[in-house]
């Protein structure tokens, strides 16, 4: 398939710039694929789409405060962007500079710390540090809000960029599917019989890299680390004996389950590349609740795995109609069944 198969008009004024003052508030639009009938609906009412039996599956990575500042020896200012931490001291970094950066350079860190360019690999660098990067993150480090925000980010942001059941540090950007809940709406969905299990999957900034290639086939994603625990693992089994749906939140909990599946469903921490596009076998994964994701994006042809092409782009022409709002910030939807096709 082409890459321009996937693609919409998005007025830019549809992107969102900043979250809705409460989280559950957004907007929902449930889209039943197998009927093709579209429904505009309110977050909170998510609740009502869900069966008691059905076990919802979080990803509960917490977003690392990952975007640094810092300044090369000649003076020129350069962002370092975390992809992913692969030491104590080391990590994979995406870096923007008016010059291009090269390996055995220098970097001075605002507030303090250094950094030497050790390699190079594609559109990542490895990069040593002289100290620890965790805790060096999270003292000079700023929330790393995606690039089409357009803004500085604000101590809003050290809360709203990131789940109410955010619980293992390690993401680069937000599962923001999972921004629309809040306790409230958690504690009434388990009143109303539904379980929840939690998977770790710590998104990278790869997840923002737009697909390159022509035939999206040519695609290959950023490796990303996930975990799922002997807990989840056996939900998902009594979920499946009593019939129940297993209903994933976010795209990134879609792949964590979806690579466990293909390696067998067991307890397991590893890590995936998998490219979910049309055509795509689901083996877990019942029913989605995702954000609206950008025009040729690899996030928009796993929904339209899930959902249809076809339906999926209807949707998205719906959503941009009815004004919702697109991207982290902004508004979800509730694919409530898998077509496979």
């Amino acid at each position: 398939m082409d890459r321009a198969d996937f693609h919409y008009e998005l007025p830019p004024e549809l992107i969102a710039q900043a979250p809705l003052p409460e989280r559950s508030a957004s907007r929902l639009l449930i889209v039943d694929s197998r009927a093709g009938e579209l429904t505009d609906s309110r977050f909170g009412a998510i609740i009502d789409w869900l069966d008691r039996g059905d076990l919802l599956v979080l990803n509960d990575t917490r977003v690392l405060p990952a975007r640094l500042m810092g300044r090369k020896a000649s003076g020129g200012r350069v962002e370092l962007m975390l992809e992913r931490i692969v030491g104590d001291r080391k990590g994979l970094f995406q870096l923007r500079a008016s010059k291009v950066t090269k390996a055995g350079a220098v970097i001075a860190i605002d507030g303090g710390g250094e950094v030497r360019v050790t390699a190079r690999d594609g559109d990542l660098f490895e990069l040593d540090f002289d100290r620890d990067l965790t805790p060096l993150l999270e003292t000079r480090g700023a929330v790393p809000l995606p690039p089409y925000i357009e803004r500085a980010p604000s101590a809003v942001d050290r809360e709203r960029y990131q789940t109410v059941f955010a619980r293992v540090p390690g993401a680069v950007a937000a599962p923001t599917a999972g921004l629309h809940f809040d306790s409230t709406l958690l504690a009434n969905i388990a009143a109303r019989g539904v379980a929840t299990a939690r998977i770790t999957l710590h998104v990278g900034a790869g997840t923002f890299s737009p697909v390159r290639t022509e035939r999206i086939e040519d695609h290959r994603l950023h490796p990303e680390r996930f975990e799922i625990d002997a807990e989840s693992v056996a939900a998902i089994e009594r979920t499946r004996q009593r019939g129940g749906r297993i209903v994933a939140v976010g795209t990134t909990t879609v792949r964590a389950l979806e690579s466990a599946a293909r390696r067998g469903l067991a307890p397991m921490t590893a890590e995936t590349d998998l490219f979910i596009y049309p055509g795509f076998e689901f083996r877990v994964v019942d029913s989605l609740v995702t954000n609206f994701h950008l025009p040729e994006s690899s996030l928009l042809m796993l929904v339209a795995a899930f959902a249809g092409r076809e339906t999926t782009l209807r949707a998205y022409r719906h959503a941009v109609a009815q004004r919702y709002r697109f991207f982290s910030y902004g508004d979800a939807m509730l694919l409530t069944s898998r077509t496979g096709t």
